[in-house]
């Protein structure tokens, strides 16, 4: 049942993703209807043609005024309305934090969002940042594929952001929402109901307007939770079903994505082959989850229960297997929200996650996971250049010296936002002080939380006590650059080609519509992934494995 799940949640998004990729290259860049109301909304200032400099200062400006707006909402919760329990505002340090994580679409949260955030916030400070953050990925998309089909002039930002808000994901959106709710999501401007237990005790049970939330939390890969245990809550995921659709929704736009940059770039079949290796990766990283989880707990050792699958946090509702796949497919794109504890995941099991949100490229977040990947796409171009001696090429124009050291800081950024934090806690008191469990595994705990805040993805290995000002300050640095340094470095290469003349192709040029160069593209990822990251995977879940089976 759970290999069926696993084959369903992921075949309907891959063969969904085609045609809604063609729909989302048609309406940001061909859609009449569209492009009416976005002018009639925005006027001229959403028609004037920008260059790549123009495109990347309008992203940041709009960025910089969702973050201000977002942090007054946070600051004066208390006098907003639909406030129906009287929750009150933030401390600063959390909300300079919670604002970070949701205007960089990494939703780490370092609170309970029932506990700590109002209707009025949950719906008009952070949903609305769940939107355009998410639009934000596809608009920058969009330009670098205009960028790479040689155009200077990368379409305009205030366009492709109200074109892919108000045209692709609140459409899907609703959509989502109303199946949630008949799955029994509830959606309610309600404050929390009193009830009596069969015993006779008063209970609180919170509740509110969740299965919109939920519904733009998966689709626009953000995975902000209504609900501190976020999708291991009954009320944001009540049954199989919600939990099967809930699962593809977080995968479908980003494959999307990639299809969108082939339409866009004419380039269909380049598309694929992306398409291709990103799917590869996905499914060997899924199928070691499910594998390495159904393995018994280390804890258990010796007892009779150890002939059963690690149900350790698990949400028995949906079994080790199905907590696997989920956590697999989260990280795989920028998701991050969780159906089961990824602490007491396996410790090989926990490897998988982490791999996931260090390559950063298998799928990706909405848009900048192909963003990203089209920095390992650029560094494999120029080493098979090297190797055969001539220039290297891509989409018929040169990388030169000012491509490659735009694309290897772009590369570099991650790794070292990953490493510096890390080092940093594990070796103070800053992080020593607030891991749940020594050795090994509190390493573990430090490296997924700074992983986590690099990749824009925002879950948590738990067990950790990330509700401190240091953790708060460090993580909403780390996720600031983490989000916008590989995003405004890859459209300053886009722009760079696209002022170059085109070079016609010849029999030494390398392709980059085959089976080789898919496997150029794979050999980058694993073999660069695996230089950066293997010394943290040793330390960290490695060493966590081999202790427990010494144990």
């Amino acid at each position: 049942m759970e290999l069926f799940c696993g084959l369903l949640v992921l075949a309907i998004p891959a063969l969904l993703s085609r045609p809604l990729g063609r729909y989302m290259a048609d309406v940001l860049d061909n859609g009449t209807v569209s492009g009416k109301v976005v002018g009639l909304i925005g006027g001229d200032i959403t028609r004037q043609p920008q260059n790549w400099k123009e495109y990347a200062w309008s992203m940041m400006l709009v960025n910089i005024l969702m973050f201000a707006i977002v942090t007054v909402i946070l600051s004066f919760q208390q006098g907003l309305p639909l406030n129906p329990d009287g929750k009150t505002a933030l401390e600063p340090s959390l909300i300079f934090n919670t604002v970070s994580s949701f205007v960089t679409n990494t939703n780490l949260q370092h609170y309970s969002g029932e506990v700590f955030m109002s209707c009025f916030t949950q719906l008009f400070g952070l949903m609305w940042l769940q939107f355009v953050s998410a639009a934000t990925g596809i608009a920058c998309l969009a330009a670098l594929a205009r960028g790479l089909s040689g155009k200077t002039m990368m379409g305009n930002f205030y366009h492709d952001l109200s074109t892919a808000t108000f045209f692709i994901l609140l459409p899907l959106s609703l959509l989502l929402a109303c199946i949630l709710m008949a799955g029994g999501v509830p959606m309610t401007f309600d404050g929390a109901a009193v009830v009596k237990t069969l015993e006779g005790a008063t209970q609180t049970i919170a509740r509110g307007p969740v299965a919109a939330m939920v519904a733009i939390k998966q689709l626009g890969t953000n995975g902000g939770g209504y609900f501190g245990p976020n999708s291991a809550h009954p009320f944001e995921n009540p049954s199989a079903i919600t939990n099967i659709a809930e699962c593809m929704a977080i995968i479908i736009i980003p494959m999307a994505s990639v299809w969108m940059f082939g339409f866009m770039t004419g380039r269909k079949k380049d598309a694929a082959i992306i398409f291709s290796v990103m799917m590869l990766l996905l499914v060997v990283k899924v199928f070691l989850a499910m594998n390495l989880e159904h393995a018994p707990s280390a804890a258990f050792a010796g007892l009779p229960v150890t002939s059963s699958p690690n149900i350790e946090g698990k949400e028995l509702r949906f079994g080790p297997g199905t907590g696997a796949i989920w956590a697999a497919i989260t990280t795989a794109t920028s998701n991050g929200s969780v159906n089961c504890m990824h602490d007491s995941l396996n410790p090989l099991t926990g490897l998988i996650p982490l791999a996931g949100m260090w390559l950063n490229v298998i799928f990706g977040g909405v848009g900048v996971g192909l963003i990203n990947m089209f920095i390992f796409i650029i560094v494999g171009v120029f080493i098979c250049g090297m190797m055969v001696g001539r220039t290297p090429e891509y989409f018929a124009k040169k990388v030169e010296t000012r491509e490659m050291k735009l694309a290897l800081l772009a590369l570099l950024v991650h790794p070292l936002l990953i490493l510096g934090g890390t080092a940093l806690f594990a070796a103070t008191p800053l992080g020593a002080s607030t891991v749940l469990n020594s050795g090994s595994h509190g390493f573990s705990e430090i490296l997924y939380e700074f992983t986590s805040a690099a990749a824009n993805n925002g879950s948590g290995f738990e067990g950790l006590g990330d509700n401190t000002v240091p953790w708060n300050i460090a993580t909403a640095i780390v996720m600031l650059l983490g989000r916008y340094v590989p995003i405004i470095l890859p459209l300053a290469i886009a722009g760079s080609l696209a002022e170059k003349k085109t070079v016609p192709e010849t029999s030494g040029t390398l392709r980059t519509d085959t089976i080789l160069f898919g496997s150029v593209i794979l050999g980058s990822v694993v073999f660069i992934g695996a230089l950066l990251f293997l010394p943290l995977a040793v330390l960290g879940p490695v060493a966590d494995h081999l202790s427990s089976a010494m144990h």
